[in-house]
């Protein structure tokens, strides 16, 4: 599956766990978060080895949970596809269940079966992620497993083809689905022909030009020690994990480092697409800051103010006090090196300019008003507490590891994350605002019956 495939509040999953992530609670912490975590204890049990091969090896150790996370992150996403062969990477993460030189799919179904493990993986745009959950006394099934698939995959031919069908299967489904659609297009418009635009599925077009030997070249391309990072949390032995990982990568060649694109150009943009439906669906937005970006925890905090939760200024104007949509919401998104901050609703077609200059107000006035002192604490609030919260999971705390590591290169404490949060103020987010939320980068997707709708008196316009 790809990561397009998640529901939408956790769009940014990814994006947020790097960091911090999109607030639900709007409970108020009595003391400060940041002085509830032991930080000194916490980073003695994250450990870092990096293997002859170029394979990255992070871990987390949890005793106080029975199971682990244990995952291989790949560096080969839809952004490092050649056009003519979008979807690949998707491709290839689908064909690596499909069976080994050692296993047919049932017995890897089978083994993880009969000691109450899972094992599931995801495509997205910079990277490709397998990983597994199960008992720490486990954990050497699971890298056996992981070194299988990742290494000796069969790529049959019968098998290639029952996939394909099964990937236009799930791209047919997306376009039937109005508010991915919407985003996609979205995303399109924004990011214009740059790799990052590209659905994660490819196309129906670009699928069917993928034969065997497409999908083993770019393998054995990307698949190699250089581009791997393996990151595991619970309750594990570091040393033990790197050695067993040494072992069951042995042969796999260190391969080279991918080099990135060029980051995307933004311009300003509207868009509307007939579609027999009875909503019109939108997405108004703009630029971004990057993973590694200084800006970024001002920037999940501004998402946050704007559509992140029921209390968020969109929520409570469009839904609560002029009821114009039962959807509304907003999301950051953060890559490598761009970003987009993206609006989403729908509404009745006689609702939706109405909507859309509610959006629009709410944009100008982060541009010129100050966010008030309670509704900033409440905010990071909000954001420290979904990051405590999210590192009860040991697959949440495995993501972050990687995602720490594949974009900021180190692994950052949770205790400078909060404290990063807490030293946001009004002024860095006011200042954000008229950096992101510019006329010039500004753009306007439209799904659904569009021609029932007469735009011509919009004032599409922020601020320069």
């Amino acid at each position: 599956m790809s990561a397009m495939s998640l529901k939408k509040g956790m769009r940014c999953w990814l994006s947020v766990l790097a960091l911090t992530s999109r607030a639900r609670s709007s409970c108020r912490a009595k003391r400060p978060l940041v002085n509830r975590l032991p930080a000194p204890k916490t980073a003695r049990m994250i450990q870092s080895t990096t293997l002859d091969n170029g394979i990255r090896v992070i871990t987390e150790q949890i005793p106080a949970v029975h199971s682990v996370a244990l995952g291989v992150w790949v560096t080969a996403g839809s952004r490092h596809e050649p056009n003519p062969q979008s979807g690949i990477s998707h491709f290839i993460e689908h064909m690596l269940f499909k069976g080994t030189t050692r296993r047919s799919a049932l017995a890897i179904a089978r083994e993880l079966d009969n000691v109450g493990g899972c094992l599931t993986a995801f495509s997205s745009t910079e990277n490709c992620c397998y990983y597994v959950k199960l008992l720490s006394e486990e954990v050497p099934l699971a890298i056996d497993l992981l070194a299988d698939v990742l290494q000796f995959s069969l790529f049959d031919l019968d098998e290639l083809e029952k996939e394909r069908r099964v990937i236009l299967s799930e791209i047919s489904q997306r376009e039937e689905t109005s508010d991915e659609q919407v985003n996609k297009q979205f995303n399109k418009l924004l990011l214009r022909g740059h790799p990052l635009s590209r659905s994660v599925c490819g196309s129906a077009t670009t699928l069917g030009g993928l034969d065997r030997a497409a999908l083993l070249t770019y393998y054995r391309r990307y698949y190699c020690g250089a581009n791997f990072v393996l990151t595991a949390a619970g309750c594990l032995d570091h040393r033990l994990i790197v050695d067993q990982v040494q072992s069951a990568f042995s042969g796999l060649a260190a391969g080279t480092v991918l080099e990135p694109d060029q980051a995307p150009q933004y311009q300003r943009g509207v868009a509307r697409v007939e579609k027999q439906l009875d909503q019109v669906h939108f997405c108004l937005g703009t630029k971004g800051v990057a993973q590694s970006s200084a800006d970024r925890f001002a920037f999940h905090l501004l998402n946050n103010l704007l559509g992140g939760g029921m209390s968020s200024r969109l929520f409570q104007s469009i839904r609560e006090e002029h009821g114009l949509a039962y959807s509304v919401y907003s999301y950051a998104r953060c890559y490598s090196d761009a970003g987009s901050l993206v609006v989403y609703a729908a509404t009745a077609p006689d609702d939706a300019v109405p909507a859309i200059r509610l959006v629009l107000e709410a944009l100008r006035a982060l541009r010129t008003d100050p966010v008030p002192k309670e509704i900033l604490r409440s905010a990071r609030n909000q954001l420290k507490a979904s990051l405590l919260l999210n590192l009860e999971g040991t697959e949440n705390r495995m993501t972050r590891l990687a995602q720490n590591e594949l974009y900021l290169r180190r692994i950052v404490p949770v205790d400078e994350v909060l404290t990063a949060i807490d030293q946001v103020t009004a002024d860095d987010l006011q200042r954000l605002a008229n950096s992101l939320l510019t006329d010039d980068t500004l753009c306007l997707q439209l799904l659904g019956p569009v021609s029932q709708v007469d735009f011509s008196a919009l004032d599409l316009t922020v601020g320069s």
